[in-house]
């Protein structure tokens, strides 16, 4: 008898909050007792991959670094490639994100790219609420029933011509607070994945299209290959064919981008491209050598696509994917529309441009957006790039050579007190967003999500921590010069928050935990597990 066939002995869920109004059809019975077994049968897996991260980076805090692995070498050396892709995911020449609230998945799927993905990680801030109407708003999308109408009385509709949808679901690390099993909080990961693929994957396929995932935050090819096991019990669950589900990967930590060939080969079934999550990976490197001194990052500003560690990571990365017959997707383009400065929106869109330029010239097969007013620039490169192809899968660079130390080249720069300043205010206006409900926010002309709060929150703490968190000035980073430009952010933002009638709290909450995370001794993993004790 096959695991998928063994009677489930899954212990009821436990909710620890009432399930939100309407939602009655998504948390059915039928659908609970799906997610229930992939609790069960999965959930202790996840505890493990987790335990032994955190056992590799007590290895780092000792001095150790990523590396290829010895005992994956045949897998890299070998000659094979991913199953066929479908043909609706063979062209994603732009793709635009967001947040899973109903307006936003109506605009994403009406923006004109061809591909949108449902964040319910990094763009949305994890409120039960956000979390099960996001899985009814997506429910609503796949059928072509959702509508919705703003304040103003502005009505939204899909129109026909609307992009595929691709649904990000949380990172393994993340639980759901909100629903427990067997005494433990569920894996929000699980929650996300099973609503969508047991309500969805059918009618998906009826429509041509499919149950298409990405997925975040790996650090080692062993959780991938957890993936795709969690894949093909959904597809023996649920009567679909095998290597029904696809997933894009998002290659956004450190380690990960040693093992991109064992990613591949261990969802070789069910993958179709890695992406270039790159504003995470900066946090990753952050992250993996926050112990070490000699690894002290400059201005976020200043660790751009361009410096050698990324630029090598971009082109490994398309490199990796074309020998194995995978889409290589390049990264964001956060910028936004400056609508009441000329000169500030065509500086805002040439930095995308020239992005652009360089992803579709090195070889990428699509790219990121996050805002509609940056798809006509971005199809536009694309399109010249591509011809009549739907890729660039038949690209490779002949000359190419990437090695472990130029993945791991530490970036020159400068840290300048307008740069302290940024990621402090930047950081704790985001984060008082996301305690708010709100994940994805225009700060300063981009579109920011959590990976910038992580960014910040973490080069505060190397640069408090490390002597060489030193200003272009000569000062240095101390908790006490932090501190007071902490309380000078709060003080600003408090005076917008009660401008616009807003609750002062959360920025006040966020204040808390930025100086918590900031000058602890101990490096915190991750900014939104803390945060997520303080939301509903």
């Amino acid at each position: 008898m096959s695991i998928a066939d063994a009677p489930s002995t899954a212990p009821a869920l436990e909710f620890k909050a009432d399930p939100p109004a309407g939602s009655d059809h998504i948390l059915s019975e039928e659908a609970l007792a799906f997610v229930a077994d992939l609790g069960l049968r999965f959930g202790p897996r996840i505890w493990t991959l987790l335990e032994a991260r955190q056992a590799r980076q007590a290895r780092f805090d000792r001095g150790a670094a990523p590396d290829f692995l010895p005992e994956t070498r045949a897998i890299r050396e070998q000659d094979w490639t991913i199953a066929e892709i479908p043909p609706v995911l063979q062209d994603r020449r732009v793709e635009i994100t967001g947040p899973v609230d109903r307006k936003m998945i109506i605009n994403g799927l009406n923006s004109g790219a061809r591909v949108f993905m449902a964040d319910f990680e990094d763009a949305s801030s994890p409120t039960w609420s956000n979390m099960i109407h996001g899985q009814i708003n997506i429910h609503d999308a796949v059928r072509r029933q959702i509508d919705f109408e703003d304040e103003r009385g502005k009505a939204y509709r899909l129109r026909e011509d609307s992009a595929e949808l691709i649904v990000r679901v949380r990172g393994l690390h993340l639980p759901e607070k909100h629903l427990y099993l067997d005494g433990a909080p569920l894996p929000g990961a699980l929650l996300d994945f099973g609503l969508h693929c047991f309500h969805n994957a059918h009618e998906l396929l009826k429509r041509g299209s499919g149950p298409w995932f990405y997925i975040p935050k790996l650090e080692h090819w062993q959780e991938a290959a957890l993936w795709s096991e969690i894949f093909a019990w959904a597809e023996s669950r649920l009567g679909l064919a095998r290597g029904t589900i696809k997933a894009t990967v998002l290659i956004e930590t450190l380690p990960a981008v040693f093992q991109m060939d064992e990613i591949l080969h261990a969802m070789r079934e069910h993958i179709v491209g890695l992406n270039c999550g790159r504003w995470d990976y900066i946090f990753s490197y952050i992250k993996v050598f926050h112990a070490h001194p000699d690894r002290v990052l400059p201005d976020r500003e200043q660790v751009g696509m361009t410096v050698p560690f990324l630029r090598a990571y971009s082109k490994l990365l398309i490199d990796t994917c074309h020998r194995r017959g995978a889409l290589a997707m390049g990264g964001m383009a956060a910028q936004i529309p400056v609508k009441d400065d000329s000169q500030a929106n065509e500086a805002a869109f040439e930095k995308v441009r020239a992005d652009k330029e360089r992803e579709a010239g090195d070889g990428h097969d699509g790219t990121w957006v996050a805002h509609p007013g940056l798809i006509p620039v971005a199809l536009g490169i694309f399109d010249q790039a591509l011809g009549d192809r739907p890729n660039q899968l038949h690209y490779r660079d002949p000359a190419l050579s990437v090695d472990r130390e130029t993945l791991l080249a530490h970036p020159e720069g400068s840290i300048s007190e307008q740069g302290l300043r940024g990621n402090i205010d930047v950081g704790l206006e985001y984060t008082a967003a996301w305690l708010a409900g709100r994940g994805c926010v225009p700060i300063r002309n981009l579109m920011e999500d959590a990976a910038t709060a992580e960014i910040a929150r973490s080069q505060l703490w190397q640069w408090i921590h490390h002597p060489g968190g030193v200003l272009d000035d000569g000062r240095q980073i101390t908790p006490e010069l932090f501190s007071s430009h902490l309380e000078e952010s709060l003080e600003g933002l408090l005076k917008v928050a009660e401008k616009k009638g807003l609750e002062t709290g959360h920025c006040e909450d966020a204040a808390r935990l930025f100086r918590q995370l900031s000058e602890s001794p101990e490096f915190a993993d991750f900014l939104t597990l803390h945060a997520y004790d303080v939301i509903a």
